[in-house]
């Protein structure tokens, strides 16, 4: 029986915004597609088809919570998928004492570089700050 190789990646990224205005961007199609995915569209059947490279990858809302946190699971590829699915999720956090918001980004995948992985985040929050002016 083939074992799961898939590995949890995580980050935090301090983002000069607030996390009223930041939300809209880890949860919505359209603020999805301005820094995270090349198009992100949501079918009637809230089912996000995420682009990148001319490539679709399918996922849903698993869980969220208004100006706190998106999670987003893929749809299963494949068996292994179904049991253990691969999922994102983007938590914004404020530290009380200073105010500063942080995203946390959580990835759950078969990527197995995680020296890229971090590279390919680290850029896709650029261009979030970028974005938000943050």
């Amino acid at each position: 029986m083939a074992t799961s190789t898939k590995k949890t990646f995580t980050a935090d990224y301090e983002i000069h915004a607030s996390t009223k205005m930041l939300y809209p961007y880890i949860q919505t199609a359209s603020g999805l597609s301005e820094w995270f995915a090349d198009n992100v569209t949501i079918s009637p059947e809230k089912v996000y088809t995420l682009t990148w490279d001319n490539e679709e990858h399918k996922a849903i809302l698993a869980g969220h919570r208004i100006n706190h946190f998106a999670k987003f699971e893929f749809l299963p590829e494949n068996k292994e998928d179904e049991k253990d699915p691969s999922f994102f999720e983007l938590k914004l956090e404020v530290n009380e004492l200073t105010q500063t918001t942080f995203l946390k980004v959580t990835d759950y995948s078969d990527f197995d570089d995680l020296a890229e992985l971090q590279d390919l985040w680290d850029g896709l929050i650029e261009n979030l700050r970028k974005v938000v002016g943050g």
